[in-house]
């Protein structure tokens, strides 16, 4: 009868062991602009045991303020999407805990800003201004081909940008102007100014109402968008299209290079699991899945480009760049003195 009880005891024991376990939670805080294809999240969920859920947060800026006031009692295992315009925010907050992943190793050190790797680059894009390559034809105008180019009067009321208080795309272009500058950016803007430049709220605004190449046909025939938007338009274009009706200005400084990084918070009961998805956010699966979620760049150098990307995308080869320390001192400043010279 013991052999029998003991007998029984060790199966029990071995089907407890062969039953499946529940899926882990884990709880990944956005950016609201944040897309990835279900099979790719499906494939980790499925190698991993687990059930990702993602929470939108707002924009970047709004992502990054929740999770700082959650910190004690954490909102999820992992922040995506803080940029480097926000990122010596995000490291001073002290809300990450650090990994380095192994494919860090194939990542350009170009995208490594953060030494201490309490967050990890994953995709890139540039801010640029993008023109509507009919107008400039059919009034047989020259394409700026700088910062400086867009104060001359040929260009006067064909600028449309994003209020940079309200605005990523706005903020990079006026971090552009900064770097490019220096101290005498403010009176760029007051050429910028003088010359008609409109400014507005938001990109959708901008992009859909004031670009004379989007569906509302506005008065603007230059945008402050991204180097990606003519690949978007040839993506989602309805009838379907051979050419992109818009292309980028990419002279040396015309781009701002925006960076995002995925970072662990401090205090998730997640850690191994949230430690495999910064590396699955690096492997080609989930890179070669975002250019045309997201429409940024992969930082994997093996993540192979759509082709639609390849033909109609630019990148600058000298965008403008500041630290991230440098931002995160004068953002505010250079927010307050943008308002009180162009707004006022």
């Amino acid at each position: 009868m013991k052999k029998l009880t003991l007998l029984l005891s060790s199966l029990l024991l071995l089907l407890a062991s062969c039953a499946p376990t529940s899926p882990q939670t884990l709880t990944i805080m956005t950016h609201d602009s944040f897309a990835i294809s279900e099979e790719v999240v499906a494939a980790f969920e499925k190698e991993n045991n687990a059930d990702v859920v993602f929470l939108a947060g707002g924009d970047a800026g709004e992502a990054l303020n929740k999770t700082i006031l959650s910190q004690d009692a954490p909102l999820a295992a992992l922040l995506f999407g803080v940029d480097n315009t926000f990122l010596s925010r995000a490291l001073e907050a002290d809300i990450f805990e650090a990994y380095q992943s192994p494919a860090l190793a194939d990542v350009p050190d170009e995208f490594k800003l953060d030494t201490s790797n309490q967050v990890t680059p994953v995709d890139y894009g540039d801010v640029c201004i993008n023109y509507d390559k009919a107008y400039f034809a059919d009034n047989n105008l020259t394409v700026p081909g700088s910062l400086e180019d867009l104060t001359k009067p040929e260009y006067k009321d064909l600028l449309v940008v994003e209020n940079p208080t309200t605005s990523s795309p706005g903020l990079a272009f006026l971090l552009a102007t900064r770097a490019h500058f220096g101290d005498g950016y403010l009176d760029y803007w007051r050429s910028l100014k003088e010359n008609g430049v409109v400014v507005v709220d938001g990109w959708e605004t901008a992009y859909y109402t004031n670009f004379s190449a989007s569906s509302g046909r506005g008065p603007q025939p230059m945008v402050v968008s991204y180097a990606s938007s003519p690949a978007a338009e040839v993506i989602y274009a309805d009838p379907p299209i051979d050419d992109a009706p818009t292309a980028s200005i990419v002279g040396p400084d015309t781009c701002f290079r925006q960076i995002e990084f995925v970072g662990i918070l401090k205090g998730t009961q997640q850690r191994a699991l949230a430690e495999k998805f910064v590396d699955f956010m690096l492997s080609t699966q989930f890179q070669e899945d975002m250019p045309l979620q997201m429409f940024v760049y992969p930082v994997n150098p093996s993540a192979q480009l759509p082709e639609a990307f390849v033909k109609y995308a630019q990148i600058p080869g000298q965008p403008a760049t500041l630290a991230s320390d440098v931002i995160a001192a004068n953002r505010d400043k250079w927010i307050d003195e943008w308002t009180d010279t162009v707004l006022k």
